[in-house]
């Protein structure tokens, strides 16, 4: 039996794009509408007959629905919904695919009343966006959070469970604010952290930019995948998250401080065993499957 018939998917981009390509090859039989604020965008995703539907407003969108999936930016979380919320079913489940939680549930509760919400987090993506950029295999194997808000009906977090299952997903379930902290560390800062030095190249005046691009080894060239993400959507994260995100930066600058002393005065035995620390971490990535082990993080040579 199918967890949802009718799901509307708002915000169709790279995540957006991507769950009704998956939903199509794992539940064929499901319904499937879309809607975008950028009428330019709901006319590429009628072209590419992602849905059965593109609604031209919000509430025209759920009308119907038994699920309601938000994949906007997080800072627009709260008026998407209620711009929506009129229109909503009685009994319909809404859920989003934010990377930040306590806020997206606070802004979801404030906008929805009484609605039953689920959110939810796949961890997954690339730095591409838009919804030509959508693939139906971006989620197997990778980890889709959920974060229910205390109280809520535990028959609408299986069926959104089962949901992420069929799309390929592992689940994992957490409060949000414990997932607002592990992800500031494993996500939020390291682009922080790739923004700034990618920034960085790109102002000093000693070093052209034709040099940048053209010496750029594995390292930076990692970063600046990293630093082309959606800007929106990393600019609403940061804002949202802010608390967790000064948290992990200021132990990280910690850290950075005392690596710069062990460079400084020549300690070589401590950075050999930060660096040998850091290999184990990286070995576990792969044991999970979470990255490809191939040589050279997998990357074709022509």
């Amino acid at each position: 039996m199918l967890p949802f018939a009718r799901v509307t998917i708002i915000g169709i981009g790279l995540i957006g794009s991507s769950i009704a390509r998956a939903t199509r090859v794992a539940m064929p039989t499901v319904r499937l509408t879309g809607y975008d604020a950028d009428p330019e965008v709901r006319a590429t995703a009628d072209a590419l007959h992602l849905f059965d539907d593109v609604a031209d407003s919000g509430g025209a969108a759920v009308i119907d629905a038994d699920l309601v999936i938000l994949c906007v930016p997080v800072g627009a979380m709260g008026a998407a919904a209620a711009d929506f919320a009129a229109d909503l079913p009685a009994d319909a489940v809404v859920s989003d695919v934010g990377s930040c939680k306590a806020e997206v549930v606070r802004a979801l509760s404030e906008a929805l009343p009484g609605v039953t919400i689920v959110p939810a987090h796949p961890v997954a993506g690339t730095e591409r966006s838009g919804p030509e950029a959508g693939f139906a295999t971006l989620f197997h194997k990778r980890w889709c959070i959920l974060t229910p808000p205390e109280g809520t009906d535990p028959v609408a977090i299986e069926r959104v469970a089962e949901f992420w299952r069929r799309l390929g997903a592992d689940i994992e379930t957490m409060a949000p604010e414990h997932h607002d902290r592990v992800l500031a560390i494993t996500s939020h800062l390291p682009h922080l952290i790739a923004y700034t030095i990618v920034g960085t190249a790109s102002d000093m005046e000693e070093v052209t930019r034709s040099e940048v691009i053209k010496y750029s080894a594995g390292g930076f060239r990692d970063f600046t995948r990293i630093a082309a993400s959606d800007p929106t959507m990393w600019r609403d994260v940061f804002l949202t998250n802010r608390e967790a995100v000064l948290e992990m930066l200021q132990r990280f600058s910690e850290d950075l401080s005392a690596l710069q002393r062990a460079i400084r005065w020549g300690k070589g035995d401590e950075l050999f065993d930060l660096f040998s620390k850091t290999r184990a971490i990286r070995r576990g990535i792969i044991e999970q499957g979470q990255d490809d082990p191939a040589p050279d993080f997998g990357r074709t040579h022509d």
